[in-house]
Order: C-alpha cells, then sequence, then structure tokens
C-alpha cells in the first residue's frame, strides 16, 4: 500500500468552461511548494487531485494547507480495486486514529461504476470487517466520532482523517495588486484575504527613518515572511518616505495630515502598480476604524486613485481581524512595539469629517507629482521567501 494525500476543492468545482484553466494552475502551485520532496507525483481527476510524495507526512500536509484553492486534504490509503485490500486498508487506516471505545460509519463514492459492488455493499462489507478485526468500537451511523471513507475509482482510496485547507482560488489565477502594508494588524490581513482569491499581492512600505526605526521595517519584513508561506515568495516594494512625510508635515495641515499622507501612498503605490502591472491597490481599512477610515475620509482618498482600491476588511470588526491574524500567523509579529508612519504622526485632533475641497486647497501647496516622482526614486526591491 502506498501514502497518498487526496485533495478536495471547492469552488472549483463550480466553474464552467475555464475549470481547466483554475485547475491547471492549482496543480503547478502544489507541485511548487512540494519542491524538496522527493518523489513527487501529481494527478488529477474529476473533483479530486492525488498527491504523492515521500518525506514527513505532517510536514507536506503544513505545506499543502498554505495553498489557496485545497479544501480539505486527506492523508490516504492507496490500493488496487479488491475488496479484500480495500478492507485491510480500512482497517489499517482506522487503528492510525485514537480509536478506542469511538464510533464510526464508512461512507462510500464509487466514480468508477465498473466496479462490481455497489457503494451501500462495500460500506457494508467495509464495516462489518472492522467490526471483527478492530477491538473497542461500535458502530453510529448517524453521529459517528470517525468516519472511514472509502472512494472507488482508477484505485481505491481509504482514509479517516480530514485536515482543512485554506480554501479560496489558485494564488495567480486573478492578476496583481499592490498592497499598502504598515506593520500593524489589518493590512497584512487584508492581504492575505486577497490572496485567498487568486490575486497575487505585491506589498509596498512607506519607511520613515529616523521617524521610524530599522526595526520596524524588520517588522514588515517578517510580516512578509508569513505572506511568503502562501505565495512562495514576496516582493516587497520599501518607499524612503521620510523627506516627503517631513513636507507634509510643514506645509499641510496638521488635521488633514493622515489624510495628506494617505493620498500620496495611493499615488505612489498606482505608480508601482503600474511598472508591475498591477490592476488595484489593496489596504486594510475597516469602516470606521479611526480617523482616516470614515466614510468621509476614504471618500478623500479614493479622490486620487485611478486603480480600484480594494478593502476586504471593510465591514470587519477589529476582534474579527485579530482572530484572522492569529490564525495566519501575523498578530504576534504586528504587535511588536515598533511604529509605523501612520502610527507616529497621527495629529492629536485629526479631522474625521474632511472635505474634499478643503484637502484639496490644503495639498495645493504642495508639487504632488515631483513628490510622487521622488518617492518613486531608489525604491528597495526586497525578495522574500517562505
Amino acid at each position: 500500500m502506498e501514502n497518498t494525500f487526496l485533495l478536495s476543492f471547492g469552488e472549483l468545482g463550480l466553474k464552467g468552461e475555464n475549470r481547466p484553466y483554475f485547475e491547471r494552475i492549482l496543480v503547478q502551485n502544489i507541485r511548487e511548494t512540494l519542491k524538496g520532496f522527493e518523489n513527487v507525483e501529481i494527478k488529477k481527476t474529476h473533483g479530486r487531485i492525488y498527491v504523492k510524495a515521500s518525506g514527513e507526512q505532517e510536514e507536506i500536509i503544513k505545506r499543502l494547507k498554505k495553498v489557496f484553492g485545497i479544501v480539505a486534504i486527506s492523508p490516504a490509503k492507496s490500493c488496487s480495486l479488491d475488496i479484500e485490500e480495500i478492507k485491510r486498508a480500512a482497517v489499517e487506516a482506522i487503528k492510525e486514529m485514537d480509536y478506542k471505545g469511538k464510533t464510526f460509519k464508512v461512507e462510500t463514492r464509487r466514480p468508477n461504476k465498473s466496479f462490481p459492488l455497489k457503494s451501500p455493499e462495500i460500506s457494508k462489507i467495509v464495516g462489518g470487517f472492522i467490526l471483527k478485526n478492530v477491538e473497542s468500537i461500535k458502530v453510529d451511523v448517524h453521529n459517528p466520532d470517525i468516519e472511514v471513507d472509502v472512494e472507488v475509482r482508477e484505485r481505491a482510496f481509504v482514509y479517516c482523517k480530514k485536515e482543512k485547507g485554506p480554501g479560496g482560488l489558485p494564488l495567480g489565477s486573478n492578476g496583481r495588486a499592490v498592497l499598502l502594508l504598515s506593520g500593524g494588524i489589518d493590512s497584512p490581513v487584508a492581504g492575505y484575504m486577497v490572496m485567498k482569491r487568486g490575486v497575487r499581492v505585491f506589498p509596498v512600505y512607506f519607511h520613515s527613518f529616523p521617524f521610524t526605526s530599522d526595526r520596524a521595517k524588520e517588522k514588515v519584513v517578517d510580516l512578509c515572511r508569513v505572506l511568503a508561506g502562501y505565495a512562495g515568495k514576496v516582493k516587497l516594494h520599501v518607499v524612503n518616505f521620510t523627506d516627503i512625510l517631513k513636507e507634509i508635515a510643514e506645509k499641510g495641515k496638521e488635521e488633514y495630515l493622515t489624510i495628506l499622507m494617505r493620498r500620496m501612498m495611493v499615488r505612489i503605490s498606482q505608480e508601482i502598480a503600474s511598472r508591475l502591472g498591477a490592476k488595484a491597490l489593496i489596504t486594510g481599512e475597516s469602516i470606521g476604524q479611526v480617523a482616516s477610515q470614515t466614510m468621509e475620509s476614504l471618500f478623500c482618498t479614493n479622490e486620487v486613485a485611478k486603480l480600484p482600491i480594494l478593502r476586504p476588511l471593510i465591514g470587519f470588526d477589529k476582534q474579527e481581524i485579530i482572530e484572522i491574524a492569529q490564525r495566519i500567523g501575523t498578530y504576534d509579529i504586528s504587535i511588536r512595539p515598533y511604529e509605523d508612519c501612520c502610527t507616529v504622526f497621527v495629529p492629536e485632533h485629526p479631522a474625521t469629517r474632511p472635505k474634499l475641497e478643503s484637502i484639496k486647497k490644503v495639498e495645493a501647496v504642495f508639487d504632488v507629482e515631483e513628490m510622487t516622482k521622488r518617492g518613486m526614486k531608489d525604491l528597495e526591491i526586497i525578495e522574500i521567501t517562505g
């Protein structure tokens, strides 16, 4: 018998004529994720992908759990289309579980209709064999502790475990976007959420040394490393924002400082997006969370945008965002006590209901085109792997 992983995908199965496109990218991403493991074989059939690989099973599962598009990962026993082998595989699979004193049922799927036994017959035969050969276990077809799954395809596959995958769509299937990444909790989560929809993300960080320390930059690099765990690699673009920020602080009106800063960040990020062929920007804004995220503030920020600004967290409250950050592994990094420029330069009394005409009037003293070009000068690009 061979150890095989059965991978299930959710909404990909609902795609129409372009389904092969998504499946092809998913297979490529799985192959890339499993680089370094020996004897990797990947086979796609209707509704399933089978993966064989030599190596530590838990490490393979850990890698696969970061591949967008996969809904479930099941380590399975693979055997020939022989009911005796299927029975033995089922006993072996259930004995790998914590089975003593538990209940079970057998669930069979038979896409291969040439197999002589029907699904209910297979379940009955395999269930009876388990009862005879496994101690301290009972049948419960309604609410079992353990479900033994049998799939009859070109071979038979038997499994009990199901590890949850991230779901979503395969990374790279839905274009590119630029992520305005701070060192906070929200923006890394926003990047993750858009990556989950198949978008390849390019983070941009606005560094303002000495107002912000190099530790703040290191924190952003570490956040990118977490995101790269889902993407293979991430190219972080670091903008030297110090001189621009000083000019905004000196010439701008204090209550509008955050909005003026955000508008400049959008302008620079759009230029980076143009170079990368990206079709959208991403931010971690959640409506009403802070002064710069009221409806009026977002309207003023949007006014300079030529590209769509994706805000996947717009309706989330802070606790919901924190829970996702904890789950994906960014939270502990984000709460390190190194502030970004958005935090350092918060006005004492920021405008919560800014008017666009007032913002434009204040902004008229700036040469925004020159400032944008300045922001694009000496970009630092850091390639980060997961």
